[in-house]
């Protein structure tokens, strides 16, 4: 796995092992943990995954499969408030849609509650916890700062049986919420916070989306995570950068219950240029109605990721490429869109599609006449076969492929110059109808039967080739152009006064109706995916019905981070 550095650029080290790897192979071969590798995702359930958490998803699942190991799917669902089953059944389908497998190791943390509230008597039995009266505000009083030591609770020296009894009463629900919390304790003066009395439980009377009522009393993540670790015998615990500050507070409680005792290991989380990660911002952007929806295809939600057209190869593949590092960095956009497009060019099937169309009308072509022409769909891969194409004497093309007065270097047509459609036949331009307004409304041609399939048997040569559709079979349909969400490489800079919301891009969806597609088009499926030549790679929306076709650009055929690599070799 190549490192990369701030955009993204891969190295010279496309057979390195990343550190976290390099971690995991030594113990192997060291036989630490019996040789064996177990790795989880543990998502909390309270929002859908984006592409952030693939990243995650592919090093934990990837290093398992690397190592002959295995990786688990854990929902984190220690806060009944946020989460619903809802999101459990879209992070099941998005593992699932980037070609994971668990197998039969599916888990929740609500499945050992039981086992973390005898955990936590432990400690209180140990005098490593206590329960205290003090609010929420006051126990972030207590707390100090980063330069001044925090103070002891008035309740941290309650006796063992006290604390036992109190805990108990949390747990049978004879407090409100809020009202008392188990501590462990440690040291309020500890240089690090999360070691100052952490919590480890609070009182919430709230039903679970697994548990109902059982419980009002949760665990907090800082205890529950190492637990669910020990138990499911994870050997490698692999979290994102923000963790490393928590990594003493997990040894801790590990440590005092004298459990299976896994390691963490922290790397830097994913960030992308003109993209929000924060679950927080997403939610935003979905409750003021600013995208339509979590698989909103602006969305870089792994569910709109997948509506937009994206593959989970594309998807799997940038993973590999950004590889693993243990300092934070941003990812140019550009590469992701570099590996969609590398994985769509091997395996979309092209076809023809006119967007904008202009009425081209062949007069020397016979009327009522068509044919079929061979098109290939996909000369990346000849397994794929050719269709036919019907052709007749009206066609459609795109209004930008002609020009009443061309400039220098535009070589498509004009009048009185010659192109080649596409599989059929050069045609020349022999008039112009425009309607009241000045504005071109249909053009006349000619065409050369000679010509069939795009050659002249007398060698003369076009400069252009045009994509086109028969007027009398194609399918109209609707396309939705995307471009990013965001006009900044980093949304979250913005004026005083003003959020990452002001750098919302206007331009990024524009709908195109009238569009004009090829018939085969009509046996296209939900989530298919197509080149349309020359124009770029389109996905089928589920908003289509028969009849009514729905299409979202995926990515432009354009590529820039082929650009920027040639320009750095340049360099």
């Amino acid at each position: 796995m190549g490192n990369t550095d701030t955009h993204g650029n891969i190295g010279s080290q496309e057979t390195r092992l990343d550190f976290v790897r390099q971690i995991v192979a030594e113990d192997q071969k060291a036989g630490k943990w019996g040789g064996q590798v177990v790795t989880r995702f543990p998502p909390e359930p309270n929002g859908y995954l984006h592409i952030g958490h693939a990243k995650s998803i592919c090093l934990n699942f990837g290093i398992a499969s690397e190592f002959d190991g295995r990786c688990h799917l854990r929902f984190d669902d220690t806060n009944p408030e946020k989460e619903e089953q809802e999101y459990v059944n879209s992070i099941i389908e998005d593992v699932r849609w980037l070609k994971w497998d668990w197998g039969e190791h599916l888990y929740y943390a609500s499945d050992y509650f039981e086992r973390m509230h005898e955990y936590a008597v432990r400690l209180i039995e140990k005098g490593k916890a206590y329960v205290c009266d003090l609010t929420a505000e006051q126990t972030r009083e207590y707390r100090g700062t980063l330069t001044e030591p925090g103070k002891n609770s008035p309740y941290r020296d309650r006796s063992i049986k006290e604390n036992l009894d109190l805990f108990e009463r949390m747990r049978k629900g004879e407090f409100p919420d809020g009202s008392r919390t188990l501590r462990a304790k440690i040291d309020m003066s500890h240089p690090n916070l999360n070691m100052r009395d952490p919590v480890m439980y609070r009182i919430l009377h709230a039903a679970h989306h697994r548990t109902s009522d059982k419980w009002c009393i949760y665990p907090m993540y800082d205890w529950a995570h190492g637990l669910e670790d020990s138990i499911e015998g994870i050997t490698h615990s692999i979290c994102t950068l923000e963790f490393e500050n928590h990594r003493p507070l997990y040894d801790w409680f590990l440590e005092q219950l004298d459990i299976f005792h896994p390691q963490q290991i922290e790397f830097a989380r994913l960030n992308l240029s003109y993209t929000v990660m924060s679950k927080r911002k997403l939610l935003q952007l979905v409750q003021d109605g600013l995208v339509n929806g979590w698989d909103d295809p602006r969305m870089p939600t792994i569910c709109g990721l997948r509506r937009r057209g994206y593959s989970p190869e594309a998807i799997r593949s940038f993973c590999r490429r950004i590889g693993v590092n243990k300092f934070n960095s941003t990812v140019d956009i550009a590469l992701l869109e570099h590996c969609l497009r590398e994985d769509l060019n091997k395996t979309s099937q092209r076809v023809m599609a006119v967007l904008r169309p202009l009425k081209v009308v062949i007069d020397n072509y016979p009327k009522g006449q068509a044919e079929d022409m061979e098109a290939v769909n996909n000369p990346e891969d000849p397994s794929a076969g050719m269709r036919k194409v019907p052709f007749s004497r009206e066609l459609y093309i795109e209004r930008e492929d002609f020009m009443e007065e061309p400039p220098k270097k535009f070589y498509r047509l004009a009048p009185g110059r010659e192109v080649r459609l596409r599989y059929a036949y050069f045609v020349r331009c022999t008039d112009v109808v425009k309607d009241d307004n000045g504005n071109v409304v249909e053009l006349h041609c000619t065409y050369d039967p000679s010509t069939r399939g795009g050659d002249a048997p007398d060698g003369r040569k076009v400069k252009a080739t045009l994509h086109w559709v028969s007027a009398k079979h194609a399918i109209e349909a609707k396309v939705r152009l995307y471009d990013h969400l965001f006009t900044k490489e980093n949304p979250a800079e913005s004026d005083a006064g003003e959020d990452f919301k002001a750098n919302l891009n206007p331009k990024s969806l524009e709908v195109l109706a009238g569009c004009q597609v090829e018939p085969s088009l009509g046996r296209a499926r939900s989530l298919q995916r197509y080149q349309f030549e020359r124009l770029g790679y389109f996905c089928v929306d589920p908003d289509g019905t028969e009849g009514r076709l729905v299409f979202n650009r995926t990515v432009s055929l354009r590529d820039p981070w082929a650009r920027i690599q040639k320009a750095q070799q340049r360099d």
